[in-house]
């Protein structure tokens, strides 16, 4: 791993490709376990969260439903502080539901918030949470993220699903920024 350039900032190796990968598997196991006799929906948040899926999916030999959800919160590398819904859910895919959230990195934990109240709403049976990466130091709310790949400082990385300016994405690896 090097240096990279990803549109017009520069980023630093951060964590390697099989580091993320042995987590994945780890929360799969977990998840397996915790959802064993139960047909759970997967709600993949997206762009982000869609190599994190793919891997984890690899590693679920279990009966199970997937759907998408897409909110978008950045611009460049900060939050605007209002999620738009790009892609919802229907009422009649939640109701009675367990359902496990997919998503890449949950920072200040706003757009999550957002989620959890809609699936309580459309009266979600259970509801738990599966992240590739946590920034607890950001973390500003106090509901359960149950599965976390890594906790991580808080820096603004790319790689590995994650994206600058939608930029980055296919990184095998993740890097954070360079000041």
């Amino acid at each position: 791993m090097s240096i990279v350039k990803v549109s017009d900032r520069e980023f630093a190796p951060y964590i390697p490709q099989e580091a993320i990968e042995k987590e994945i598997h780890r929360i799969a196991s977990e998840i397996k376990h915790d959802m064993e006799g139960r047909d759970p929906l997967f709600l993949v948040m997206l762009n982000g969260a869609f190599m994190f899926a793919a891997e984890l999916f690899k590693s679920l030999d279990m009966a199970c439903e997937m759907s998408f959800v897409k909110y978008k919160t950045y611009v460049g590398t900060e939050s605007t502080g209002k999620p738009n819904e790009l892609i919802g859910l229907d009422a009649n895919q939640v109701k009675g539901r367990d359902i496990v959230i997919v998503e890449d990195i949950i920072d200040s934990g706003f757009t999550m918030r957002l989620l959890l109240k809609d699936l309580a709403e459309k009266q979600a049976k259970s509801i738990r949470i599966a992240t590739m990466m946590f920034k607890p130091n950001a973390f500003k709310y106090n509901y359960k993220v149950d599965y976390i790949g890594m906790n991580i400082s808080n820096e603004f990385i790319v790689g590995y699903g994650l994206d600058y300016n939608e930029y980055g994405r296919n990184l095998k690896e993740i890097y954070k920024i360079v000041e």
